[in-house]
């Protein structure tokens, strides 16, 4: 590496090991070793071949992490997976399904963001513990260890809520790009499919979700607003902590959706081959730093847990003020049935004035952005691996043709979706039901792999996982059941 040097002779200046470092800088171990890997800290080697750091360079670093803003630049940088997952968990099918419940139901729907997240991370964990102590994604663990009918469908059912919820996400990014530009809705929609391919599968993801991990902060817009257009506070906490159920169809139908977004499919497969590609660069690294190749698993996940704890309570912050919001400025208003991308733009009025649409649109396309790629990926690390085809973001394209080849057909199926002239909004909404649907079974089978000895060994989910993972279960089996008893009555 360019910031290394091998010395022989360190001279006179003090210099301290990399665990001394991070101690002195008070960072994690981890955050440190990716710190040298990033090549933001000078190092060089000693004759016995431990990196070191000069006490010049710890003073600098010590002073640069006195800016809060920069501790937390380097802090958001070292997330891994379980933070892009949370933040493409806010993609446009979830912005779009919380504005609807938010401005036809007001606060009767926002419960969900408190009582979801225990069961959000429960979820995360399992899919990520399963990565983790495999090191396979989860079609090739299911592919391991049960009949290979049972993974096909599987990953079918993966791939047809993928599809229909790319094909929704391009028509909702295709209409904001209409809101500030006047292009056609199907010249948009045609641009950001081409625009994603291409970058996927020519740039790399890896790459450009760097930049599209903050883009996607802009959904925080909605959090700003939520303060301040100085809601009753009282009135929402009672909201929020009490479910208030509205026995109907309508309600009921609100509620698989909004779980559809939250917890959905494609997150499961996708948690599970980035903890993958996490063990193979914390490999990477420990080899960068002459260490020994052995990866402790309890570090792992206790690293894990914050990444998925820190990205499913980001994604439910959003989810809470996207419904307060727009149940504060739409629902109180009468507005009540959300039919277009301006209508929902217009809950951002009241901090942005005629920029809400800016503002709107930023939330939609950015956010598009980093989960298409992600919704085509999941299902092409699904497919390859029950193919036994080559997989990865990183090979070119010639050396993974077959899983190429899956996203770029998923994705053009997602685009002809958008030619049966669906209003983009209610897309999203019905995307979101299916989403809803399908994921019943899919956590059955998450869940059991989780509890199986055999393939986890000593890792099997512990019990607070156990309580939340089976209690999503339970609960949407529960609402599925009174949908039909409510819908046959």
């Amino acid at each position: 590496m360019k910031n290394k040097e091998i010395k022989t002779d360190l001279g006179s200046e003090k210099f301290f090991t990399l665990s001394e470092f991070r101690h002195k800088a008070g960072i994690p171990l981890v955050l440190a070793k990716k710190l040298i890997a990033w090549q933001e800290i000078r190092t060089v080697i000693d004759e016995q071949g431990i990196i070191m750091v000069a006490e010049s360079e710890v003073v600098r670093f010590i002073k640069l992490m006195e800016r809060p803003w920069i501790k937390a630049y380097y802090f958001f940088r070292a997330l891994g997976p379980g933070f892009v997952t949370g933040a493409s968990d806010d993609d446009p099918s979830g912005i779009g399904t919380y504005s609807s419940v938010g401005a036809k139901f007001g606060l009767g729907i926002i419960w969900m963001a408190i009582w979801l997240l225990p069961m959000m991370m429960a979820i995360q964990e399992v899919c990520a513990r399963i990565g983790i102590v495999t090191n396979r994604g989860l079609a090739g663990v299911l592919q391991k260890h049960y009949k290979r009918k049972i993974v096909a469908s599987v990953v079918i059912l993966l791939i047809v809520a993928n599809v229909v919820n790319i094909g929704a996400d391009l028509g909702a990014m295709a209409a904001s790009l209409q809101m500030l530009t006047n292009i056609n809705f199907y010249v948009g929609a045609v641009f950001f499919a081409i625009l994603t391919i291409v970058l996927e599968i020519f740039i790399g993801y890896r790459f450009y979700v760097k930049i599209l991990k903050w883009l996607a902060l802009s959904v925080l817009a909605y959090v700003v607003t939520g303060i301040i257009i100085n809601p009753n506070w009282r009135e929402i906490l009672s909201f929020a902590f009490i479910p208030k159920f509205d026995l109907t169809e309508e309600y009921i139908f609100a509620i698989v959706a909004v779980f559809g977004t939250s917890i959905t499919p494609y997150l499961f497969f996708w948690q599970t081959s980035g903890e993958v590609e996490e063990n193979n660069l914390a490999i990477k690294i420990k080899k960068l730093m002459n260490e020994k190749v052995r990866i402790k698993r309890h570090d792992r996940i206790v690293k894990m847990r914050t990444d998925v704890g820190t990205g499913m309570f980001l994604a439910n912050v959003v989810f809470f003020f996207i419904i307060l919001t727009t149940a504060q400025v739409l629902f109180k208003n009468g507005v009540t049935n959300i039919e277009s991308a301006q209508q929902a733009a217009e809950a951002l009025r009241p901090l942005a004035g005629d920029y809400a649409y800016l503002l709107f649109a930023i939330g939609i396309i950015g956010t598009g952005l980093l989960a298409v790629p992600i919704l085509a990926g999941s299902g092409a690390y699904a497919l390859a691996e029950v193919m036994k085809w080559h997989e990865g973001l990183d090979k070119k394209f010639s050396r993974a043709k077959g899983f190429y080849m899956v996203i770029i057909v998923s994705i053009l199926v997602g685009l002809l979706l958008n030619l049966f002239n669906i209003n983009p909004i209610k897309a999203l909404y019905y995307a979101a039901f299916l989403n809803g649907v399908i994921a019943l079974p899919l956590l059955i089978v998450i869940m059991v792999v989780g509890d199986d000895k055999k393939i986890m060994g000593r890792e099997t989910n512990p019990v607070w996982v156990k309580i939340f993972g089976w209690g999503a279960i339970f609960f949407m089996i529960g609402i599925l059941f009174l949908g039909l008893v409510l819908y046959f009555d």
